[in-house]
């Protein structure tokens, strides 16, 4: 750690004694009000009274992954570097509501995990300047535990309702930062504000805050070289997504007997929520005319037995980071002559882009390398109006009818990461050393497009990998799964 990770944070061994001096007294914010669902027992002096006593200890020990705390702390270390003398605050967000008190699943905002290590709803974390670096301080709501009206009343924080809750000395202790309670957060004016902060919550009182262009997009562009231990978060939710391809495979002739799309979605879905925090995306399951469509997250139609089958899944750890991966398989488990054909020409631009990625390579050679293979194959198809060249000018593009999307991004704490830095830093960026990134070039003709022959209308053809640039070249993280039509035929022959 370098001098102004230490100053940035206490450390762990004074941490719970800090938390100690700092724990606030058991009386706890109250609910406002008492729910509405429950008014007499809510006004009962006798249930109110029972309810104080006989109550004895939770386990309240927070969730946080390994070595997350460490990482968190030389993460916030590298924002200080930054931003010297300034106040930094970063916001958690919450979860959004559904309808009256039934939250959607809480997912805290990714540059608040890169910097805490943990999802705390409506947390914020604030730098301050201390000495050539800064002091950090979690502000977050204590939950309502025994004592408090809240326990039995709030469906939200209430223990009864929700479950043992970590408080500010459990995630003091936990993460090795100092904790405050939230009421006390106060930011001035010149304060920098990043991160998600609701209109309603315990945080709303700094919504108001301009937030800080320049924070998210230092933040975004210090997030694109991974340290060793996000890299080894990702290898994880990669491997666990492999894993998820084959139990979704596998359930392929159920989903045509029965459930189609929405059935083998759901596989994945329960594999990525068992073996991880969920996906990291919604998943993407296209069968036969859906296959061309870029986000099919509706998984709503028939899985056709002699139709491709398009899988773009990625499974999200505890720590935020998620895999993104996609393979196209024949739902028969052989490829149709026509199939093969576009399989194999995405696969060939797919080869291309990942020979393209090391360091000192430009980011835009990835790109490049892929969009000249498909363009050159849809012109010996005869698809193009052009020629090659003139297709590839930056005044032309025409092959891009086929696919309008990008063929590759940053991956990490996000799916997409990184999309707050500048376009010197990424597109027009070289590649470094820890950089993650996908590779995903496809080929999407869609069934209504008169512009392609009828054998090829509604055939949709996605391969996308996850790599990491290295010293000396790439790692292809997900290289587990096979990219040929071969391959591919012959692993989901093994399968069955």
């Amino acid at each position: 750690m370098t001098t102004n990770d230490t100053a940035a944070t206490a450390t762990i061994a004074e941490a719970p004694v800090l938390a100690a001096e700092q724990a606030p007294a058991r009386s706890m914010p109250q609910p406002a009000e008492p729910d509405p669902r429950m008014p007499r027992l809510a006004r009962s002096p006798g249930f109110r009274e029972f309810m104080q006593h006989g109550w004895g200890e939770a386990d309240r020990t927070p969730t946080v992954p390994g070595g997350a705390p460490a990482a968190a702390a030389a993460h916030r270390g590298r924002l200080s570097a930054a931003f010297p003398g300034h106040v930094l605050a970063v916001a958690a967000g919450r979860a959004p509501m559904r309808v009256n008190d039934n939250a959607h699943e809480f997912r805290a905002d990714s540059d608040f995990l890169w910097l805490v290590g943990a999802a705390v709803e409506d947390a914020v974390l604030v730098l301050e300047p201390a000495g050539s670096g800064h002091d950090a301080v979690l502000y977050l709501p204590a939950p309502f535990r025994p004592g408090d009206e809240g326990f039995f009343a709030d469906p939200l924080r209430g223990e009864l309702w929700v479950g043992p809750l970590a408080g500010l000395r459990e995630y003091a202790e936990a993460l090795g930062l100092r904790t405050r309670p939230i009421e006390e957060l106060a930011l001035a004016g010149d304060a920098l504000l990043a991160g998600t902060v609701p209109s309603n919550g315990p945080a709303a009182t700094i919504a108001a805050h301009p937030r800080s262009g320049e924070l998210a997009r230092v933040l975004a562009e210090l997030r694109m070289i991974k340290d060793d231990w996000e890299l080894a978060e990702l290898r994880r939710a990669v491997d666990t997504t492999v894993d998820g391809f084959a139990a979704t495979a596998l359930e392929i002739p159920n989903a045509v007997r029965r459930g189609g799309e929405r059935w083998l979605q759901g596989t994945f879905d329960r594999h990525a929520r068992t073996f991880g925090a969920g996906t990291g995306y919604a998943s993407i399951v296209g069968s036969g005319a859906h296959a061309p469509i870029l986000h099919w997250v509706r998984a709503e139609g028939d899985v056709d037995p002699e139709a491709l089958l398009l899988l773009d899944l990625g499974v999200e750890r505890r720590s935020g980071y998620t895999a993104d991966v996609t393979r196209t398989l024949p739902a028969s488990g052989r490829f149709t002559t026509a199939q093969r054909e576009v399989h194999d020409l995405v696969e060939a631009s797919h080869r291309a882009g990942l020979a393209a990625v090391g360091p000192g390579r430009d980011w835009a050679d990835f790109h490049t390398a892929c969009m000249e293979v498909l363009a050159r194959g849809l012109a010996d198809w005869g698809l193009l109006p052009v020629s090659v060249d003139e297709a590839l000018a930056p005044e032309g593009q025409q092959h891009r009818r086929y696919i309008v999307c990008g063929v590759g991004h940053h991956l990490g704490i996000d799916v997409h990461d990184c999309s707050s830095a500048s376009h010197a830093a990424y597109q027009g960026a070289k590649m470094r050393p820890g950089m993650a990134l996908t590779v995903e070039p496809g080929l999407y003709f869609h069934a209504f497009d008169e512009t392609v022959p009828p054998e090829l209308r509604g055939v949709g053809v996605r391969l996308e990998d996850d790599l990491v640039v290295t010293e000396h070249g790439s790692e292809v993280l997900s290289d587990g799964l096979p990219i040929d039509a071969a391959g591919i035929e012959a692993w989901m022959s093994r399968l069955a």
